[in-house]
């Protein structure tokens, strides 16, 4: 019995044999060793890598979105700055123009004056070659017809124009108190 408590003993499998217990720890820190010399020195190199590539990103971000932000505020102020610059380009060339208007209306009105003057001279100068061509063809056509009335030929043209501007200054004396007295 002795020899099978003794070949059990031996082949008792949670009692390790030494030579075996030995290679197995061996073994393990081998295995361990070259784990924590190679893969995990680049497993903590991965990880830094993720760390700096979420939180890096993070700030980086952070940093692109300051920087749109001052960027924004920059356009945002250059776009007021424009605004007032048309506005005030607008105010000028409204101002500019009310100037231009006024000139215009300046120079329509003298224009106007000069024509209408220039109308009134003319009409005054027609109105006195129209008279003169009238009185002429009236004491041309009163001749004639005192000549038929009486039956002969009025010769004297100084006696005959003194007769003929004293009924015309009658006349247009006649008319203008006339006109007075309508208005």
């Amino acid at each position: 019995m002795m020899t099978f408590l003794a070949a059990e003993g031996a082949q008792n499998p949670l009692i390790p044999d030494t030579a075996e217990l030995i290679v197995g720890l061996l073994c393990f820190f081998i295995v361990f060793g070259m784990l924590g010399k190679k893969l995990l020195p680049n497993i903590q190199k991965t990880l830094e890598e993720r760390h700096d590539a979420i939180e890096g990103g993070l700030e980086r971000a952070e940093k692109a979105q300051a920087e749109a932000n001052r960027t924004l505020e920059e356009y945002k102020a250059q776009l007021a700055d424009a605004r007032h610059e048309a506005a005030r380009i607008t105010e000028q060339a409204r101002e500019q123009g009310a100037a231009i208007i006024a000139e215009m209306r300046e120079e329509g009105q003298r224009q106007r004056d000069a024509i209408i003057a220039a109308g009134h001279a003319q009409i005054e100068a027609d109105r006195r070659q129209v008279t003169v061509t009238l009185r002429q063809e009236v004491g041309r056509i009163a001749t004639d017809l005192a000549g038929k009335l009486v039956g002969e030929a009025l010769e004297d043209n100084a006696r005959q124009s003194r007769t003929i501007d004293r009924f015309l200054d009658g006349l247009e004396e006649s008319a203008s108190s006339t006109a007075e007295a309508a208005r």
